[in-house]
């Protein structure tokens, strides 16, 4: 799972039992090395279904990490890009990948942005927000877009209950929870938290209009479903709702 240039067992022990900032911050060096890093293959299958949509101008990577999500952003859009994430030790590995792009530290449940960008994008950060802290970070994605703005992000499709994926998630899931309970400060990290219903609830109550296309790209399931769809959440100018 990690190349030698990955972190060690005990430096991820050291990060898993730091809050999720101090975690990220001591992992950022070695980030891009670990599996928890966003495929290529999906931000690619990200970038062909959002190209036809486009030209967009400003562009927004909300939880940038390390910047993987600047990387389809830029020929995206025709203005400059800018990612936000809270960790200083992530943002100066993303600038220093990508010195072109704008840079902001800070907690995306209050994004500092309104009415500033055309596509906002996010990959991989959903598992870092309990559900009741999603309508503050999608309230502030919804601030941030201009008018017909475009927020998309991938969204896995639930493993079976019979495959090997969905009780590994879950164990993972009921570890995590029980070191939230005997350890501060807590980390947060589920995957079992943003189911794509809830997440589709949680969007359009902060006023988005929501569909989620397929990604093909990435692969179908026994019964011939998409293994990952992309969520199109709009912006809709309020007059439309008239």
């Amino acid at each position: 799972m990690f190349s030698p240039q990955g972190p060690s067992l005990r430096e991820l022990a050291v990060q898993a039992l730091s809050s999720v900032e101090r975690g990220y911050d001591l992992l950022a060096t070695k980030f891009d090395h670990t599996p928890f890093r966003t495929p290529d293959g999906v931000l690619d299958a990200t970038a062909d279904a959002l190209r036809p949509l486009g030209p967009f101008e400003r562009g927004l990577d909300v939880c940038c990490g390390t910047g993987a999500g600047v990387r389809i952003l830029e020929p995206l859009c025709r203005g400059r890009v800018t990612g936000v994430d809270f960790s200083a030790g992530m943002l100066a590995q993303a600038r220093r990948a990508h010195p072109d792009a704008a840079w902001v530290r800070a907690d995306v449940r209050a994004l500092p942005f309104t009415e500033s960008f055309d596509l906002a994008v996010s990959f991989g950060a959903l598992g870092h927000f309990l559900p009741a802290e999603r309508p503050a970070l999608f309230a502030g994605v919804y601030r941030a877009l201009r008018p017909d703005g475009l927020f998309a992000f991938p969204i896995g499709a639930p493993p079976p209950i019979r495959s090997g994926r969905y009780w590994a998630m879950l164990g993972f899931d009921l570890a995590m929870q029980v070191r939230n309970a005997v350890w501060r400060p807590p980390f947060v990290m589920y995957y079992g938290t943003c189911p794509p219903h809830a997440v589709r609830t949680d969007l359009m109550a902060a006023g988005f209009t929501v569909e989620t296309v397929p990604l093909t790209a990435l692969g179908r399931r026994e019964d011939g479903s998409p293994r990952c769809g992309l969520v199109l959440a709009r912006k809709t100018p309020a007059y439309r709702h008239r």
